[in-house]
């Protein structure tokens, strides 16, 4: 079978998406399906003039937003360089972001399109400050979940929470099949260590929405009770410098280290204690679970699908949203009890090896690229 997998970010960015769909490709083609990879660069912009066709609802009542208006042309761009780059027929495409499936489906209408929705742009808008709910910007965005589900042959989601969060968007949230992400654990290796002072690491992006802010007075917290640590912040992003003066203005200068975008920080996590990230919200959760196959003991907010990941007091500690004091008793916990830190770490890495591995999503992909060829 020969499948596309169109993204939209180049594959070497980072995030969950980047970094699973290429170890997908590896473990595909060494079983003799071929697949590529297709992605908009980041240098094509303003290229594209050909519309997309919206069957589900009038686009034009959002034109004329900046964001919106932003979008669409992403999505001209997105045709341009499809148009320009793809001259070959496949079985199925696979696309991991709206842009990708509805510009594909478009084109290539008698070639099955099956999508992965991995994460709510609108959402991370909201929290980002960037737009408010319910205002035309979050109509138009949630709108498109509608649109994919008329016009891609199937849905597919990385945890049951996202597909709660969006089934009031769309007609049959039951027909959505859930996958979560999965790691190739060849990737992580963990390492025995003995650490003087306890070493909490995040990676993540530096926007409002992985509530950073929150971690920090949590810290400063921590460090009030006389507990000492060193906390490592691998990510860059709009809100670095708010960052960096907020830590200073909360005496913690000297107990953290920003170190900016990191492509592998997988290479760098082992060596740490305690992995941190009191997100607003989440859709899956990448990262937490590239941090338990590092074996480092996870703390993370109870929301979407780090919940779903982490079981409270086994392989994990889950904190309410926006709760500093919650979480500062949290990393308390782990930072004075190592034993206890230790066995939360073990378990994390139990689960995670069983439920994220990446054959895993190889053989449920597999079972779904053959119905779907089928059904076509």
């Amino acid at each position: 079978m020969n499948i596309l997998q169109a993204l939209f970010f180049p594959p070497e960015q980072p995030g969950g998406v980047s970094s699973m769909v290429p170890y997908i490709q590896e473990r595909f083609l060494k079983i003799g399906w071929q697949m590529e990879l297709f992605s908009l660069p980041k240098r094509v912009r303003a290229k594209g003039q050909e519309d997309l066709i919206f069957d589900t609802f009038d686009v034009k009542q959002f034109e004329g937003n900046v964001i919106v208006d932003k979008y669409l042309q992403t999505i001209r761009d997105y045709i341009w360089w499809t148009k320009l780059r793809i001259n070959r027929s496949y079985d199925i495409i696979h696309a991991h972001h709206p842009i990708a499936a509805l510009v594909m489906k478009q084109l290539f209408p008698d070639t099955p399109v099956m999508m992965t929705i991995h994460s709510s742009y609108e959402r991370e808008l909201i929290l980002n400050g960037k737009i408010a709910e319910n205002g035309p910007e979050h109509r138009f965005l949630t709108s498109l979940y509608g649109e994919l589900e008329a016009k891609v042959d199937k849905l597919l989601t990385v945890s049951e929470s996202f597909r709660s969060y969006i089934s009031p968007y769309i007609k049959d949230a039951s027909a959505i099949k859930v996958i979560p992400n999965g790691f190739d654990e060849k990737r992580f290796k963990p390492i025995a260590h003995e650490n003087a002072v306890t070493q909490l690491i995040t990676v993540c992006r530096l926007v409002p929405a992985k509530g950073l802010d929150v971690l920090l007075h949590a810290c400063a917290e921590l460090k009030r009770r006389g507990h000492p640590f060193v906390l490592h912040i691998i990510g860059d992003g709009p809100i670095r410098k708010e960052l960096e003066q907020l830590a200073e203005s909360l005496g913690l200068y000297e107990d953290i280290i920003f170190y900016g975008y990191m492509l592998h920080p997988e290479e760098f996590m082992p060596f740490f204690d305690i992995f941190v990230l009191p997100s607003r919200a989440e859709a899956f959760g990448s990262v937490f679970a590239e941090a338990a196959l590092c074996w480092l003991a996870l703390v993370g907010t109870n929301v979407g699908g780090i919940a779903e990941q982490i079981d409270d007091g086994v392989n994990g500690l889950l904190v309410p949203p926006e709760d500093p004091a919650a979480l500062s008793d949290a990393l308390e916990k782990l930072v004075t009890d190592p034993s206890f830190r230790y066995n939360i770490a073990r378990s994390g890495w139990d689960k995670a090896k069983k439920e994220y591995s990446l054959q895993r999503v190889i053989s449920q992909l597999k079972k779904v690229y053959v119905s779907i060829k089928q059904e076509g």
